[in-house]
This record gives structure tokens, sequence and C-alpha cells, in this order.
């Protein structure tokens, strides 16, 4: 199973390319024989960028803090300018 591919290869067989990372996984493109970019599905993005948790599950697993988060009555200072 090929996943790597030179740039030029790359670039005169682009449609070969996208169907390989569609039904095989990532592509890897190199450049001047250094790994370069990374050619994936949508599908596997999506699974890379999805939060393991909700943002209403990382609070409900956060350590609970008391806190005083009540504001000062206080006027502030006077300040000459």
């Amino acid at each position: 199973m090929k996943n790597i591919w030179q740039l030029q290869e790359a670039k005169s067989k682009f449609s070969e390319l996208v169907k390989k990372a569609v039904s095989s996984g990532p592509q890897v493109v190199t450049k001047r024989g250094v790994n370069t970019i990374v050619i994936l599905s949508v599908e596997d993005y999506k699974k890379l960028n999805k939060p393991k948790n909700s943002l209403v599950k990382f609070f409900e697993q956060s350590p609970r803090v008391n806190l005083d988060i009540t504001r000062s009555k206080e006027k502030g200072r006077d300040i000459s300018l």
C-alpha cells in the first residue's frame, strides 16, 4: 500500500491521490525527499479535530473549587491627572 508521493507524481496523479486518501487513509507528499504535507479525507480530518468531550462534560469533570467571586463595594481610588 503506497501512501508516500513525490510532489511531481502527486501533481500529475492528483485524482488518484485523492481516491487513495479517501479509501486507504492519509497520504504523505514529499518535496525534495522531505515529508511536507498530508492529504486526508474529510472524515479523517473531522476525527482529528473533534473534541474528545463537550464543554459541558469538561466542566462536569473539573474539580470543584470554592471561589469568592463577589464584587467589592469599594468605588476605587482617586487619581490626580
